[in-house]
């Protein structure tokens, strides 16, 4: 009994002693495993360090261009650079003074201050006085009430004039920057600065004769009374409009004719005096909607609903009232914003337009002479 005893005893401990063996060979094991994973873990997370540190770089990057035209210093530079362009329009009505802003051109070798008709109009004693408070007489070169836009010449030394580039706003997409400078409640030489919040909109004025100024840039920058004529500029000090508009009791909301506008008819303006390129298709209408989709029975829900055609006029004939236009040479219409954005950046007067119109539920193709509109009635 005593050596089974003793048999049991060394068993027991054999087993124990081959116990704690197979722990430590399982344990170093899964050391060697894990250790292993983690070297592949470490390799893994060093990988993906560098290749965050290679996008944080390109981040980087796309913020300091972002950065180019918000940082206050660039601002400043622009302000600097064309601050003398600017200058401050005043005239005299039968009633009051009146005053609005406008900026120095120089076109093939004659300089010129572009601002709007509505600053000018019905004035007399009008003056420009520029940025260094040097004011002179001015007279009116040239007007176009239908895209609010005139031009003087001032009666002063070739010194006085600091000439700002125009450039194309055929490339302004809503939401790049912009500034507008001018002289808003008198303020001389204020600067603001807003956003291309829309384009090719359409703004109505007592002065156009019903007649809608087309193509119009929406802005978010701050426009104020006095601000009327002066520049709106890009990111890069070039002028791509002319502040116009504000729409009252609204908050950020403002207008400019567009650049192209002016490169478009300058040349008119200075030699004729006047710009007679704005065609003319003799009807009036209202946008389509579902609502007045569903009123009439029609079939689609946008373009333009014709309301009357000018007995004699370049539609008579061709559109009958409830056509609803849908298309100009092939390009959608949604709303007379595209309409008249269309008829005046693409077309000109004696030009042959077809109008895509659905009529009864059938669409068919119209083809009409464009004429030229008439003579202002104010």
């Amino acid at each position: 009994m005593l050596k089974s005893k003793g048999y049991s005893k060394a068993s027991a401990s054999l087993l124990a002693l081959l116990f704690a063996a197979g722990l430590l060979v399982g344990g170093l094991a899964s050391f060697y495993i894990n250790f292993q994973e983690i070297n592949g873990l470490s390799a893994e997370v060093a990988a993906l360090q560098s290749q965050v540190s290679a996008l944080q770089g390109g981040q980087n990057v796309t913020y300091q261009y972002i950065t180019v035209y918000q940082n206050s210093t660039a601002l400043a530079e622009i302000y600097s650079s064309v601050r003398d362009s600017v200058v401050l329009v005043q005239g005299t009505t039968n009633s009051e003074t009146v005053q609005g802003s406008g900026f120095v051109y120089n076109f093939s070798n004659r300089i010129v201050v572009i601002t709007n008709y509505h600053v000018v109009y019905d004035t007399t004693d009008l003056s420009v006085t520029f940025s260094n408070g040097n004011g002179y007489a001015a007279t009116v070169l040239g007007t176009d009430q239908y895209a609010d836009l005139a031009v003087l010449s001032v009666n002063a030394s070739a010194g006085e004039f600091t000439p700002i580039e125009i450039a194309s706003s055929s490339t302004l997409r809503v939401g790049e920057p912009v500034i507008a400078i001018g002289n808003p409640y008198g303020l001389v030489g204020s600067l603001t600065t807003g956003v291309v919040s829309a384009l090719g909109r359409t703004i109505t004025e007592d002065y156009a004769g019903g007649f809608a100024i087309a193509n119009i840039i929406q802005t978010s920058a701050p426009i104020n009374p006095g601000n009327s004529g002066g520049p709106l500029l890009n990111v890069v000090g070039k002028v791509v409009g002319i502040t116009t508009a504000i729409v009252s009791d609204s908050q950020g909301l403002g207008f400019a004719i567009p650049s192209n506008t002016i490169l478009r008819e300058i040349s008119a303006l200075i030699t004729t005096g006047t710009y007679s390129g704005h065609s003319y298709l003799g009807v009036s209408g209202q946008d389509m909607s579902y609502d007045i989709a569903q009123e009439i029975g029609a079939s689609v829900t946008y373009g333009w609903r014709i309301a009357t055609v000018t007995a004699g006029g370049p539609s008579d004939g061709k559109l009958q009232v409830n056509d609803i236009i849908i298309a100009m040479n092939g390009t959608l219409i949604k709303n007379n914003d595209d309409l008249a954005s269309y008829l005046e950046e693409k077309t000109l007067p004696t030009e042959h337009l077809v109008l895509t119109v659905v009529r009864d539920d059938s669409i068919t193709d119209v083809d009409v002479i464009l004429g030229t509109r008439p003579p202002p009635s104010t």
